[in-house]
């Protein structure tokens, strides 16, 4: 039964108050038509609870701007939901289209640094996230009492002589509940062996993100990527000022998980929101996805966090294959990966969770 504004309410009630279901919430496709941006097809979805956020179907059905109740939760950058035409794979090009966002996807068949591995060279974090989605439906509907929307499509990374992956998305929400379900599986269409490296880069922004701003989370082992990292290991769950000169700090997580194979990970504010606090709770299987990848950046202009779960560290195809972490599918085989994002909106579900962590971290 959805929770419209503080109030139970059944589907024959709700029905009477409404002329169309898009007064309170769903689904809904447009265009951006502007600069860079020229082109890009995208879906904007309303949860009916304050959580609103866009899908851009051509750019693998990542998430870019998300807010709740008119809050951003995610970090925008400066480049724009740019087209996919622009993608520059060469080096740190990728950074020319990071559009920040909610989530962008990296991989498939490499995430991280570039480099060179098995005679390939690699830029940064893959191509996934500039490939456009085929198949792309939406669904919504009436289950009962629950009125369910879901956007799902293919996108596939493919070449002559190389890997043939094709992912299946699903991101799922339902009418009065203030989270995003995301299910995706990679599937390899090929005939030999591929790897598959992905990180799920998801970039919280302010005003979620300030100076009173901390990170709870079930981890075990915090590791740093560098000595910039390793200097500010005592404080990776703090958020400081917006500092000029700022280093990016990395570190990569290793989560105990719950009863039910998830691990937590949580950004919360407790200053917004009317004194009630404001947060986002993040989970994910960790069957799958053994490591969060976090990212502290507190730079004027690059503020922000990301917490990224993912199949391996981001130092890069060869340094993972080193490593001894290089994940493979063979011809054949599929992968699930499975990650829920709630907000958090009053005292007593911010305090619930942190008891819940505390819980499993025991």
């Amino acid at each position: 039964m959805p929770r419209i504004f503080g109030k139970e309410i059944t589907r024959k009630e709700l029905m009477e108050y409404t002329g169309d279901i898009r007064q309170i919430g769903g689904l809904e496709r447009f265009r951006l038509q502007d600069g860079p941006e020229k082109g890009v097809e995208a879906v904007r979805a309303r949860s009916g609870a304050g959580l609103d956020f866009t899908v851009l179907a051509d750019r693998g059905l990542d998430i870019a701007d998300a807010a709740y109740k008119g809050m951003s939760l995610a970090w925008t950058s400066p480049t724009g939901r740019i087209n996919p035409a622009f993608y520059e794979p060469e080096g740190l090009g990728w950074l020319r289209g990071f559009p920040g966002g909610l989530l962008v996807t990296c991989g498939l068949t490499y995430a991280g640094a570039p480099g060179e591995d098995a005679g390939e060279m690699q830029g940064l974090h893959g191509r996934y996230s500039y490939i456009p989605a085929s198949h792309v439906c939406l669904s919504e509907g009436w289950q009962g009492d629950d009125y369910l929307m879901e956007i799902s499509g293919r996108v596939r990374q493919a070449s002559v002589f190389g890997e043939n992956l094709e992912l299946e998305r699903r991101i799922s929400l339902k009418l009065g509940d203030p989270a995003v379900n995301i299910e995706d599986t990679v599937i390899n269409l090929g005939h030999s062996t591929s790897p598959l490296m992905t990180v799920y880069h998801m970039n919280f922004g302010y005003p979620l993100l300030a100076p009173e701003t901390r990170l709870y989370t079930t981890s075990t082992e915090v590791v740093p990527r560098d000595d910039e990292a390793r200097r500010a290991l005592d404080r990776y769950d703090t958020v400081q000022p917006p500092t000029a000169g700022f280093n990016e700090q990395v570190f990569s997580h290793r989560h105990h998980a719950d009863g039910a194979g998830y691990a937590h990970a949580a950004l919360i504010n407790p200053s917004l929101n009317d004194g009630q606090g404001l947060g986002v709770h993040l989970s994910y299987a960790v069957d799958t996805l053994p490591w969060m990848v976090q990212w502290r950046m507190c730079g004027q202009g690059t503020y922000v966090m990301g917490l990224e779960p993912a199949n391996c560290w981001v130092t890069g195809r060869a340094g993972e294959r080193a490593a001894g972490r290089l994940q493979t599918l063979e011809a054949g085989e599929s992968r699930k990966f499975r990650l829920r994002l709630a907000v958090l909106s009053s005292v007593k579900e911010i305090e619930s969770l942190r008891d819940r962590l505390a819980a499993v971290n025991k």
